[in-house]
């Protein structure tokens, strides 16, 4: 059986669990440049775009080459959108709503305050109307997309001082990644401060940010915002299901063979599923430690999630009313939402809320 089809009757998933890797002989070889918004010190996020370029290599045999760089390394960590559009780089992994100084859009490829959970954004994505939605508004940037994957619901955040009501947050000075939630906590009085996850922990010591939001238990220990604010608190309401993102230079993806592109939209697949399975499964044992280190876990009041659900709801309103297009992608991603959480209260919710309480 020759390769081609061995890769149609296996398929890429039993081509590489197989051993085999189909080198593509026949073309060029192509080398690529990838920037990741993230450091190396997170194997989690920072991982995907590893494991990306690893297969890559792997199905193509080594013809198709991806050097993978850290933040800073070839463009600042917010500086990967400006790259891909100036044609500086080939493609890019990050957070889209890093870039809602741009267009409030952004925030709809990652995250948004009260949005979908991981499966659902994944669903909204790939089976309904959100990567079709997103790549039309990302082609004014010169970019197509693929996710890297998805944190799963993130906690509220790390504090210096205990948040039991709204008006604990008012003059609080807190690093949040981007995107809309940034907005909808000006309204409960936060002071919203956008940067690269590496300068967070000092400026949390020296006292310039009072708090700080930015993944999960796994991702946070190594960070060590432990260390310099002890409260934790969950959960995180403005990323229900916060998606990373390839952005790949359209020209650039444009000029690959169909079987480069096949090979680029399999390793995006891999990568994806790879970074969402390892936050299931290290986020548990780095909260346990994170807890049994003095770490104080506490959950937002219900007055706090009515408070932020009330200020993100007059968020979308007066962005939708300055931007149609927000307006089409947001109607389209709450009316695809409301269907899943119809079928979610049938079948995961339920199920989730019964082995919760069970001794398993």
């Amino acid at each position: 059986m020759d390769r081609r089809s061995l890769i149609k009757h296996a398929g890429v998933a039993g081509v590489l669990s197989a051993g085999v890797a189909p080198a593509v002989h026949a073309q060029a070889a192509v080398r690529w440049r990838m920037a990741s918004s993230f450091p190396k010190t997170l194997p989690t996020i920072y991982g995907s775009a590893e494991k990306f370029a690893e297969t890559v290599k792997a199905i193509s045999g080594g013809k198709f080459e991806v050097s993978v760089h850290a933040a800073g390394e070839l463009v600042p960590a917010f500086g990967v959108v400006d790259a891909l559009q100036d044609n500086t780089i080939e493609m890019a992994q990050t957070a889209p709503y890093y870039f809602t100084g741009k267009d409030a859009i952004f925030a709809f490829g990652c995250a948004v305050p009260f949005g979908l959970t991981a499966r659902h954004m994944d669903a909204w994505m790939e089976h309904g109307n959100g990567r079709k939605l997103l790549d039309a508004f990302y082609a004014k940037y010169n970019i197509v997309s693929m996710s890297a994957g998805n944190t799963g619901t993130q906690m509220g955040g790390w504090y210096r001082k205990e948040i039991k009501t709204v008006a604990d947050l008012k003059g609080l000075k807190m690093r949040l990644g981007g995107g809309l939630f940034g907005e909808a906590m000006a309204k409960l009085g936060v002071v919203a401060q956008n940067m690269p996850a590496g300068e967070v922990y000092q400026a949390l010591e020296k006292g310039t940010l009072d708090a700080t939001e930015f993944v999960g238990p796994f991702d946070d220990e190594k960070l060590g915002f432990s260390r310099v604010a002890p409260y934790y608190y969950y959960p995180g309401w403005w990323e229900g299901g916060a998606e990373l993102e390839f952005f790949i230079n359209k020209k650039a993806f444009d000029a690959l063979s169909a079987e480069n592109k096949a090979i680029v939209h399999a390793a995006g697949a891999v990568a994806a599923r790879d970074m969402t399975a390892k936050y299931d499964a290290q986020n548990p044992g780095a909260l346990k430690r994170l807890v049994a280190g003095g770490t104080k876990l506490k959950p937002f009041s219900k007055e706090l999630m009515d408070a932020g659900f009330k200020a993100s709801m007059q968020v979308f309103a007066e962005h939708e009313a300055k931007s149609p297009e927000f307006k089409k992608i947001h109607e389209d991603m709450r009316a695809f939402q409301r269907d899943q959480i119809l079928w979610s209260k049938f079948s995961e919710w339920r199920y989730d809320s019964y082995i919760a309480n069970a001794k398993v």
